[in-house]
């Protein structure tokens, strides 16, 4: 298990793969990838459970399904990191016939990815699927899920809370990533959705939240704690409270950088403040 200061190392080093693969194609969501980095890094090197092949089935192992596919570029970086696939293909991100589409895609074939993911307001639904069926098989893994806040303003994420709870599947953990923005502005201008907290836990969940969700122990702590809480009679969810453009002065407090990549001077300013600890791709 890797130690902290490596954990944070791997942190700079999938914020350098963030930027360099968005500005090589001039496309991408940097903003979210990077305020997403901690949780990530955290979640698959530090939380789950992984068996050390990959299998669509993932029987016996925790799964994990972004459901605010957009922020790939962090998703991606960490598998290869992770040693599903070679880091240099990153190399290849969203170019013609990559594997590393703008949105992750099962046809590809790209280990890790098991649902295809763009669309917003699905993924709660899959991962609710997938824990009922380890519920089914005695699989006694959990299911973990990732969703933006202002995805909760579509799709049939409350149908799918609403069923979560109604129907006790305590082996699930979604989290939701409050940076309080999306890609026209802040959700609050956008469509205000009011106390989050309070609208999961009207709907039955067992709510904890992270208040530094960009600090890398207070999220594995938090994950931690989130594990305790499973397999008591709710799904558990946890609203991790993030920056948008983490890590980089420029794209931070902002949803400019939403989706928009940097150019070469923005790319060289990014770059230096966060320097390179693992090797670029």
């Amino acid at each position: 298990m890797p130690d902290t200061q490596q954990l944070n190392d791997l942190v700079i080093q999938v914020r350098r793969d963030i930027l360099r693969m968005v500005h090589k194609v001039n496309s991408g969501h940097p903003g979210g990838s990077l305020g997403c980095t901690e949780f990530f890094v955290a979640l698959y090197n530090e939380i789950m459970e992984l068996n050390d092949e990959f299998d669509m089935d993932g029987i016996g192992e925790d799964l994990f399904f972004l459901s605010n596919g957009h922020i790939s570029p962090v998703y991606y970086s960490v598998l290869a990191r992770k040693g599903y696939f070679p880091i240099d293909e990153l190399n290849t991100f969203r170019l013609i016939d990559s594997r590393l589409q703008g949105h992750p895609t099962t046809h590809e074939g790209l280990p890790g990815i098991r649902i295809a993911s763009g669309s917003l307001g699905q993924g709660m639904s899959v991962a609710l699927g997938a824990a009922e069926a380890k519920k089914l098989n005695n699989d006694n893994h959990i299911v973990y899920s990732l969703h933006g806040d202002g995805e909760l303003q579509e799709g049939q994420n409350w149908e799918a809370i609403m069923y979560a709870s109604a129907k006790k599947v305590d082996n699930i953990i979604a989290t939701v990533d409050l940076n309080g923005k999306q890609i026209d502005g802040a959700t609050d201008d956008v469509l205000p959705m009011g106390s989050v907290k309070a609208k999961f836990e009207a709907f039955g969940w067992d709510v904890l939240e992270i208040k530094e969700g960009n600090n890398l122990e207070a999220v594995i702590t938090g994950l931690k704690e989130a594990k305790t809480r499973t397999g008591k009679g709710k799904p558990v969810c946890i609203l991790l409270h993030t920056e948008m453009g983490n890590g980089v002065d420029f794209m931070m407090h902002t949803h400019a950088w939403h989706g928009k990549a940097p150019n070469d001077e923005q790319l060289a300013i990014a770059l230096g403040q966060n320097p390179e600890t693992l090797g670029d791709y």
